[in-house]
């Protein structure tokens, strides 16, 4: 049966400074990691410091890690799932690059947070448009889908993951406010009723408003389609690496037979 050796790395932003990224890859290319995912704003700053950065710095952090995930990919043959500020003329997008050997592609988050003290929506560019499904690609026979964090609340996406009969689920967050228990129920949940592995990669570090300190915890996990976690670290930089077996994948699928009841339905 299939297997897929997977990483997330937690990680507070890292600037133009690589060599924390170097540190890591030793590691996870002796191990096999074949996919790696950052968490948000790790490649760049948080929004809300872009504010009052220079556009052209924005941009040049941007393209100097593409340039270096490029590389490393490369290198290492390993498949980078990584959230990057692109920056278009005046303005900014919120997008998820994922780079291989052979070229890179990109998946433009298609809901973004609206909320007055969080206005992601706000200070991005991305379109509001009807929603098409998330990135997906295939690795070793494995079917993966990719979302951005705020994504994960809702249903049309994961109608899309059940629908192509996705196997892993790759997850960047930024999560704070001492959400832990709320995102561990929500991600366990939607692992458990979609028949999917779930990886989330959660940043690191903190920012501080006029207020507020905003403390982004960590808590990247693995959940598997039972819904349990695997692995989670806590709240220190740290490594994740574990190895998928589609057969687990399988398995809940024909135990719960959630779709096989929408197919006799004519509802999937």
């Amino acid at each position: 049966m299939k297997t897929l050796t997977v990483g997330a790395l937690q990680l507070p932003t890292l600037g133009m400074n690589a060599t924390r990224l170097e540190f890591y890859l030793k590691n996870a290319r002796e191990r096999g990691v074949r996919v790696l995912l950052l968490g948000e704003y790790v490649l760049n700053h948080f929004f809300k410091e872009m504010e009052t950065m220079p556009r052209n710095m924005v941009k040049e952090q941007t393209n100097q890690h593409l340039k270096l995930l490029k590389k490393f990919s490369r290198k290492h043959n390993i498949v980078f799932v990584a959230p990057i500020v692109r920056v278009k003329k005046k303005h900014y997008y919120k997008s998820i690059a994922v780079i291989t050997p052979k070229k890179n592609r990109y998946y433009d988050q298609q809901i973004l947070i609206p909320y007055a003290h969080w206005n992601e929506q706000g200070f991005f560019a991305n379109p509001i448009a009807p929603l098409q499904e998330p990135m997906m690609f295939r690795i070793d026979g494995f079917r993966i889908a990719v979302m951005g964090g705020f994504e994960l609340h809702f249903d049309p996406f994961w109608q899309a993951i059940r629908r192509r009969k996705v196997d892993l689920v790759l997850l960047p967050t930024a999560s704070t406010f001492g959400s832990h228990d709320r995102w561990r129920e929500l991600i366990k949940s939607r692992a458990f009723l979609y028949g999917s592995y779930i990886l989330r990669a959660n940043r690191l570090g903190e920012y501080r408003d006029t207020d507020v300190a905003w403390r982004f915890y960590g808590d990247t996990m693995l959940v598997d389609p039972e819904g349990e976690i695997e692995m989670m670290l806590e709240d220190k930089e740290s490594m994740l690496i574990e190895t998928l077996d589609r057969a687990a994948v399988k398995e809940h699928r024909k135990s719960w037979r959630f779709e096989a009841a929408l197919r006799e339905r004519n509802a999937l």
